[in-house]
Parts: C-alpha cells; sequence; structure tokens
C-alpha cells in the first residue's frame, strides 16, 4: 500500500510538473511578445515599485504614518512584515508536521521540550524529513491512611498499599512521507522501557511502541494509520484534558484493556481508519490483533517486546467509534462526544461457568462527552477555562471482571493569569465488579465487595519547557480487586508525578 501510494503520488506529479511547463511560457517567448507590444524594459518600473514598497514605513511605531497613507502603496510591504512576524512569533511552526499523526492524546509539541531546537539539531534533522519526542514519566503512590496493612511486595494488593514507584521512558521517531508527494504520510517507529517496583502494576518491560504508518486520501477525508498501534491513544479519550504532560496516574477503567485494547505498554498490528464527514463529525474503525484474554499483565509476560504477532488465546477486536469534535475558539467552546462498541472473537475463560471451555465474542460499549463551560482568556488562548466530562463503559459480566465503568470530572487550564499552562482535575469513578466472579468468591469464604469508589483531586503544575509536576490525592472505597481483608477496606493514596519532554 506505501508502494502504491508513493508511486501515484509521483505520478501525479510528474505529471502535473508537465502540465505547468506546457501551459507556462518560456522567457524567449514572453521577450519577443514583449517586443511586439513595444514594451520597454520592465526593470524601472520594477525599481520604482521597490523603492515606494521601501518608503513604506513599517513597525509599531509607523502605525500612523500607514493609516494616512494609499492602501495600495503598502500592502506588498505590510504582507511581507506580517509573514516575517509570523514566522519569528512561531519559529517552531515548521515542525507540526513531524509531530505523530491520527491520534487524539497531545504529546507536548518541539516548543515544550527541554531541548527544543538546540543547537539546531532539531532543525538539521527536520531539513531531511525526520522528527522526534521523547519523555520520561516518573510517579510515586503511597497509601497515607495510618494502619495502610503494609505488607511484603509479593503480597501486595493494590498500587499503594506499600510505597509504589513507576517509571516510563520512551522515545519516538517520525519521518515525513510529504517530501514525495504522499498526502500527509508518515512513518512512526517507536521504543518504551517500563520498571514498577508492584509488578501487576506493569509488569517491567522493554520493547516496541509503535512501528506505523499514515497518509491521508480524498483531501483529508480519510485517514489510514496501520501497523503496531497504541489504539488506547487513537479511541475513547481516557485522558482528562487530553494532554500527555498533564497524564498522570489517577483515576482511569481497565475495561477497554480486558476487552483487547491495546496500549502503550502492549502495541499490537491494528489498521485503523478514519472518515472525517466534516471539520466536526468522524467515524473511526480498527481491526486489532487483540490483547491476551486473560489481561495485560499476561499479554506483557508473554511478549514484553511487543513484535510477536500473537499471544495464546488472542483474537480479532473490531473497534468502531462515532463522534463530534471541536477545537475551542474565541466564543466557541471546545467540545468532544464519542460512542464506541467494540467485538472480540478472542477465547474468553466463562467467569459464570469457570470450569467449562473457553468462550468466545467478547464486547465493550462506551459513551464519553467532555465540554468546556466557561472561557477565561477568550481572546488570547481560547482552550483555557473549565471543562466538565463523564465516561460510562460496559462489559458483559460473564466474560469480564470488571463489567460496569462510570466517570464524572471536572477539570480546568490555565485557570490563573500566572499559570496559563497548568491543569486542575477532579475526578469520581465507580468500577462495578462481575456478580458471578463475586459470587465465585463468596462461595469460597472471601470478604468481598461489588464495587469500588474513588475520587482524586489532581493539580500538574508546568514548571518549564518540557518540564511538568504532579500532586494528586485520592480517596479510595474498597481499592483491592473484589476480594479484600477488614485492614484494605479503605486507602488515601498520595500521588507525585514528574514528566519530562525532549
Amino acid at each position: 500500500m506505501v508502494a502504491l501510494s508513493l508511486a501515484a503520488s509521483l505520478a501525479s506529479n510528474s505529471t502535473l510538473a508537465q502540465t505547468t511547463s506546457l501551459l507556462t511560457p518560456s522567457s524567449d517567448t514572453a521577450d519577443k511578445d514583449a517586443k511586439r507590444r513595444g514594451q520597454k524594459d520592465p526593470a524601472p518600473k520594477l525599481q520604482r515599485s521597490q523603492r515606494k514598497q521601501a518608503a513604506c514605513p513599517s513597525g509599531p511605531s509607523a502605525l500612523a504614518r500607514l493609516s494616512s497613507m494609499p492602501p495600495t502603496k503598502c500592502n506588498s510591504a505590510n504582507a511581507v512584515a506580517t509573514n516575517r512576524t509570523q514566522k519569528a512569533a512561531d519559529p517552531f511552526a515548521k515542525f507540526e508536521t513531524l509531530r505523530e499523526k491520527g491520534m487524539w492524546l497531545n504529546i507536548p509539541g518541539p516548543a515544550d521540550t527541554i531541548d527544543q531546537d538546540k543547537d539546531g539539531v532539531r532543525s538539521a534533522l527536520a531539513d531531511v524529513g525526520i522528527g522526534y519526542v521523547g519523555g520520561t514519566v516518573n510517579s510515586l503512590v503511597n497509601n497515607q491512611l495510618p494502619g495502610a496493612a503494609r505488607t511484603s511486595i509479593a503480597n501486595q494488593l493494590y498500587m499503594g498499599q506499600n510505597p509504589t514507584f513507576g517509571s516510563v521512558n520512551f522515545m519516538i521517531v517520525t519521518y515525513d512521507l510529504s517530501r514525495f508527494g504522499i498526502a500527509d504520510g508518515q512513518i512512526i517507529v517507536g521504543a518504551e522501557q517500563q520498571y514498577w517496583t508492584w509488578k501487576p502494576g506493569g509488569p517491567d518491560r522493554l520493547g516496541i511502541n509503535t512501528i506505523a504508518y499514515y497518509q491521508t486520501f480524498f483531501g483529508g477525508k480519510l485517514e489510514l494509520k496501520m501497523g503496531y498501534l497504541r489504539n488506547q491513544n487513537e479511541f475513547a479519550g481516557t485522558v482528562v484534558g487530553g494532554s500527555a504532560g498533564a497524564s498522570v496516574l489517577g483515576p482511569s477503567s481497565n475495561i477497554l484493556f480486558q476487552a483487547g485494547m491495546s496500549n502503550n505498554a502492549a502495541p499490537t498490528p491494528a489498521l485503523n481508519l478514519k472518515y472525517n464527514f466534516d471539520d466536526h463529525i468522524y467515524n473511526k474503525f480498527s481491526i486489532q490483533r487483540s490483547l491476551s484474554p486473560d489481561g495485560q499483565y499476561a499479554q506483557i509476560t508473554e511478549n514484553p517486546t511487543g513484535l510477536d504477532w500473537s499471544t495464546a488465546n488472542a483474537g480479532i477486536l473490531w473497534l468502531d467509534e462515532t463522534g463530534y469534535k471541536r477545537k475551542a475558539a474565541p466564543g466557541l467552546p471546545e467540545t468532544w462526544l464519542r460512542a464506541g462498541i467494540g467485538f472480540n472473537d478472542s477465547s474468553y475463560t466463562n467467569l459464570q461457568h469457570p470450569t467449562q471451555p473457553r468462550t468466545n465474542a467478547n464486547n465493550v460499549y462506551y459513551v464519553a462527552a467532555d465540554r468546556q463551560l466557561w472561557q477565561s482568556d477568550v481572546q488570547g488562548s481560547a482552550s483555557r477555562g473549565i471543562y466538565g466530562g463523564l465516561s460510562v463503559m460496559y462489559a458483559p459480566p460473564d466474560l469480564n471482571r470488571v463489567s460496569q465503568y462510570y466517570e464524572l470530572r471536572l477539570y480546568a487550564k490555565g485557570l490563573f493569569d500566572g499559570r496559563p499552562s497548568d491543569q486542575i482535575a477532579i475526578v469520581a469513578t465507580n468500577t462495578v465488579w462481575s456478580n458471578f466472579a463475586v459470587d465465585a468468591a463468596l462461595t469460597k469464604g472471601h470478604l468481598v465487595h461489588r464495587d469500588s469508589t474513588a475520587i482524586s483531586g489532581t493539580y500538574t503544575a508546568h514548571l518549564a519547557p518540557g518540564i511538568y509536576a504532579s500532586v494528586g490525592l485520592t480517596y479510595i472505597n474498597n481499592p483491592t480487586s473484589i476480594i479484600h481483608t477488614r485492614e484494605t477496606g479503605h486507602a488515601l493514596n498520595l500521588l507525585v508525578s514528574t514528566s519530562i519532554f525532549f
């Protein structure tokens, strides 16, 4: 597909070049026509025009004189001055086409990195079509309640029961194919390493982050992305605020992962197609190799590099999402509405009849909405303000330990004028466990709970280009999976996290 797209684009460019050369008269023909019309050398006229443009005042101090001059005399000079001003105001605009395409997740761009364009290295790579972004996210979670039932790491039941540290480090490189005439064409290659003191939170791995190809068709109406993908960043929108810089370990549901959706720690082969009906309404479809039906831990343990085509009992996941998305603009609040469905033909264990052979055909459903409620800086930065959102997800309880998930969120971007890039988030969640899994644990004499409720507050500070720090507090009623003890009924987790991008 890549070869065909490249060949078609090159052929199209060649035809266009030939057509242009036929329609454009040569310099000799133009000179002959000018002589026949008795025209004089145009150079004096050009020189006079240049003198008129040079006489045009420019700069802030010349606004008064500009207003009193005929507009025709200064239009050209003003256009040049405007272009120069825009380029000077945004020296990183040339890197935009080199950022990874096709995702809803906003990874900080070159202007928001610690190295930016130091010594012209990023510019030199951009000149040959190469872009890059890297990052390290380090988090510590610790239960602050007295009598938190500390235990050995091997017997730890939830994140924060013992001080839990996690580190995720990644590097993504892109190559621009539009230089060869492929519309928005891009190759993306990434690697990731992660380490966790509590292994079920990870586990540890070193492998690929993504290997993907992207391009558009029909003037951007249709988007294609294929390869080893992280559909966590392509569907649903699970990060509060939509920014990787403000993304920390907070309330989120694993209901999509147990349904087979790939993610940053576990990319899988997939082909995604997105059709944009207009600038706001879209439909996105994916055919993806499912994660292991036994869960994320089993997937990474069996395939830590992510390069294996499949894992045991994993089949195909079909995903489809329809949505409406509008970016913030002066007087127009940001809005994102989406609904999705997934079908998975992997072989799952039936929780209602666990001794019977594995069962196929799992599925998942979700709806989510985010809306800007108030714009604090309408003309300067329309995205600043207060937002509200909700998510509802469902999966059948006979095949999924998490059957229902509900989330309400209230968050603010740039609420304070002195901190225009900071984010504050308050999130409440409710996770409902499979009634079949709960009943099975009851029959074995365990203490169980049927749901877990949490509320968290997080403040993320943008300390410098490419540097973010977050601090948060989360209260969880029933922090363990289903089975608990009298000492593990509640948790008050303190979260401290840093994110650095280069």
